[in-house]
């Protein structure tokens, strides 16, 4: 997340200093753009591991990164993320040569070793994935955000840019998602493994429309994200959740354009660096501040290096998926990088570090073969590629040079995996490392098994044979398990419920394990129809609603029965609507109830299901059901 010693701003004169140095860090940069101050003639590569945190015995989101911090303070390599679940490792930056794709195995695999040994003590473990499948919207409140001062100071700087009245969630894949929160930490669903190349300042108009153009098949091949609380959507939900989940837009009457924060663009680098810079500071209203000490104009004028700080503060909060970045060499120069924020964590190291060598290579690669590629594609056609990968991942047919239309895994079975090579062969990496990296890309894509596609079956598989929650951790515990084996991905066999290990359902949220897909009526429904529904359905129990959703009733089998039974010979009248039968005061349960105090809910008052209500709303149904096949499971694998 960049620079920590950021606040909100609040005052005006706050914001006029703020932006006097933003302006003073533009004009510093082109000073040093213009007298060729950037470090030449070496190219390197660097890395980002995020990771989640989860709990071994529910599997869920274990909220400890800050006493992970702390127990581990003597390693810098280790960050903190926005959501206290998440961690984040910083790899050292390599030359692009010899064997630096296995070196950045090795040191990722160290830093992780460290990290699992830490998390042990508390019975927890780590997982890279693009969202966590666990993830509950009720573990996505500010309760859980890592306490820094940068994070409080963005949270509420988007929340108080918002101008609609809530952030909302719409996704549609095999499943649907259409969901509210109330502030922009949904953002903390994502994981990712970032990649950094650094391109020298003549080089950064062609090599960042070409990682545009790359963007596309790069995200085919490492889709690992299509789960998002329970449903199947994108094979790269992450897309369009990171977009969503921070826009601080709503819908007008008028056709005026407003640009999300998180975005892939608005057309082809022309001229230089400078261009998306002064677009991004032109286009977004500063979010967050940092105290300055350093005037960077004075600075450059002093023959001096600055550090940006203003500019790179204001950079880290547009989120551009090829992101431009600034920074020092350890030499003193300063350099150019293109961040490629695109590549999902998981499901694997090795799987990252393959990611990494395809995107490097067909950069490299691409960039020795063209100088202008936008005179091979169209602007509309790449932003179309990347919109189409992120729903459909390694199924896409993709738009490509010259309007020939390919598949994503001809494309890089035929193209980009020999322009791959041959960009890292002239770059001077190893053979060995070559075949290795690349060879995983190469069966990954003759499988057509990325990481999204292995996790879709799974979880289908497992959604058929038990409890959505249960299936949700056995895919998690069966990646987690995975991980720490030497098979890359897309030789991991389909998960057996049978092998979840630890898994304690009594601690977990009705939330969970009830039903969403609700069958209901309406109090003026015939007694009649209701019967016939709940017999085609095959459910005892049915709520009813009123016309904005409010439980207002709930309608059981023995009801029915009671009610075909009786003899309305003496009184006359014979009840013809639902809202004549109905329990009209149920008893109910909220989503924050715990499944113990559900279960003894229901055996205290002898009922046999509970309506799930937030503020009068139905929300979901749980019924003795749902409770027999929790313990059924336990007693099957005790």
């Amino acid at each position: 997340m960049g620079e920590q010693r950021v606040n909100l701003v609040e005052q005006q004169h706050e914001m006029h200093q703020f932006v006097r140095h933003l302006l003073q860090d533009v004009q510093a940069l082109q000073y040093m753009l213009d007298h060729d101050w950037f470090e030449s003639g070496i190219t390197r590569m660097g890395a980002e591991q995020e990771m989640a945190l989860v709990h071994l015995d529910t599997y869920k989101p274990a909220v400890i990164a800050p006493e992970i911090l702390d127990s581990l303070q003597a390693y810098p390599w280790l960050t903190s993320e926005l959501a206290a679940f998440n961690l984040e490792c910083n790899m050292n930056p390599q030359e692009l040569t010899g064997s630096c794709f296995s070196q950045t195995e090795a040191e990722v695999t160290e830093y992780l070793r460290i990290i699992r040994e830490e998390l042990k003590k508390k019975n927890a473990g780590l997982i890279l994935t693009g969202i966590l499948p666990t993830l509950r919207k009720l573990d996505l409140t500010l309760d859980n955000i890592t306490p820094r001062d940068r994070y409080y100071a963005l949270m509420n700087a988007l929340k108080n840019m918002q101008l609609g009245s809530a952030f909302e969630l719409r996704l549609t894949g095999i499943d649907e998602l259409l969901v509210k929160h109330d502030t922009p930490f949904l953002e903390a669903c994502n994981t990712s493994f970032q990649i950094h190349l650094q391109v020298h300042p003549n080089e950064f108009v062609k090599m960042y429309n070409i990682a545009q153009v790359l963007t596309a098949p790069a995200l085919a091949a490492a889709a690992n994200s299509p789960i998002v609380f329970g449903r199947r959507l994108w094979h790269e939900s992450r897309i369009a959740l990171f977009q969503q989940s921070i826009d601080t837009r709503t819908s007008h009457d008028h056709m005026r354009e407003r640009s999300p924060r998180v975005q892939f663009g608005s057309g082809w680098l022309q001229h230089s660096i400078m261009d998306i810079y002064k677009e991004d500071i032109a286009r977004f209203r500063v979010l967050i501040s940092t105290n300055q000490d350093e005037n960077s104009l004075d600075m450059v004028k002093a023959g001096k290096v600055p550090k940006l700080r203003a500019l790179q503060v204001h950079n880290s909060t547009v989120y551009r998926w090829n992101r431009p970045c600034y920074g020092i060499s350890p030499n003193g120069k300063p350099h150019l990088r293109i961040e490629n924020r695109v590549i999902p964590s998981g499901p694997t190291i090795q799987d990252e570090i393959a990611n990494a060598a395809f995107w490097l290579g067909t950069m490299l690669g691409m960039g020795r073969r063209i100088d202008d590629v936008t005179s091979h594609i169209s602007w509309e056609d790449v932003r179309d590629n990347f919109g189409k990968v992120a729903r459909f991942g390694i199924d896409t047919q993709l738009n490509w040079f010259d309007d020939k239309k390919v598949s994503t895994i001809e494309l890089i079975l035929k193209e980009l995996l020999p322009m791959a090579r041959e960009g890292l062969t002239h770059a001077g990496v190893d053979q060995g490392d070559m075949d290795r990296y690349l060879g995983i890309i190469e069966e990954r894509t003759k499988l057509h098994m990325n990481g999204a596609r292995w996790m879709l079956r799974a979880y289908t598989k497992l959604k058929n044979e038990v409890s959505q929650d249960e299936a949700l951790s056995t895919l998690t515990a069966s990646i987690m398990d995975n991980q720490q084996t030497d098979q890359p991905g897309h030789a991991w066999e389909l998960p057996d419920p049978n092998q979840l290990g630890q898994y304690k359902p009594g601690s977990l949220k009705v939330e969970e394990f009830m039903t969403t897909d609700l069958f209901t009526a309406h109090g003026d429904d015939l007694i009649p129809m209701v019967t016939e529904m709940m017999d085609w359905r095959k459910i005892r129990y049915m709520p009813v609603e009123d016309e904005k959703g409010n439980l207002v009733g709930l309608i059981t089998s023995r009801l029915l029965l009671r009610h075909y039974s009786k003899d309305y010979s003496l009184d006359g009248h014979v009840p013809t609507m639902i809202r004549e039968i109905m329990i009209t005061n149920p008893i109910t349960t909220t989503q924050e109830t715990t499944l113990v105090n559900a279960m003894n809910v229901m055996r205290d008052n002898q009922i046999g299901c509970l309506p799930v209500v937030k503020d009068h709303e139905l929300v979901g149904i749980i019924t003795e059901m749902d409770f027999l096949r929790v313990s059924s499971r336990l007693l099957e694998r005790s």
